[in-house]
């Protein structure tokens, strides 16, 4: 990728069409914003993922200090299907003037790095597609896929940067 776009601020039907408009005006990426509450990005990436054919879709930045790993492993698996494996996860602790003390979310930066490591090894193991145990200060898993694995189509996992 060398270029894309961030849409920073938009009600969910301006995100679709937006992204047709950036795919359309030769940009590689659209990009949506996660905040503690508002428009879910990863509701408007499946939609336009839906409108589009080549842009790379995803967030900047997830937090996933605050996310269930299990939750968003199968949201951006589910995203990678959709777009045909133009899935892209930015990873990062965020900002913390951004609402998490408002909802109770961690904003010690120590322990959200901590969250955020554990969070990223966890996707990679539940995209394996295989059954795992995972143990660790904040999560303990022992996933034997009672419904199955999904696995990204992008080998060997969805394309995670880690924004710093």
């Amino acid at each position: 990728m060398k270029f894309g776009l961030v849409i920073p601020n938009a009600r969910a039907k301006e995100f679709l069409e937006l992204s047709v408009e950036i795919e359309r005006a030769g940009w590689d990426a659209a990009l949506g914003w996660e905040t503690i509450y508002g428009i879910d990005p990863w509701v408007v990436l499946g939609g336009m993922a839906a409108l589009t054919e080549r842009i790379t879709l995803g967030t900047l930045l997830t937090p996933p200090s605050r996310r269930r790993p299990w939750k968003l492993a199968s949201e951006l698996v589910t995203l990678d299907m959709i777009s045909n494996g133009r899935a892209l996860l930015c990873a990062g602790l965020g900002a913390i003037d951004t609402g998490f003390a408002q909802v109770g979310e961690e904003i010690d930066r120590k322990k959200r790095a901590a969250l955020m490591d554990a969070s990223l090894e966890l996707l990679e193991q539940f995209w394996t597609g295989k059954p795992f145990e995972f143990h660790a200060a904040h999560y303990a898993v022992n996933w034997t896929a009672p419904t199955g694995s999904p696995v990204p189509l992008m080998k060997p996992r969805v394309p995670t940067w880690n924004v710093g």
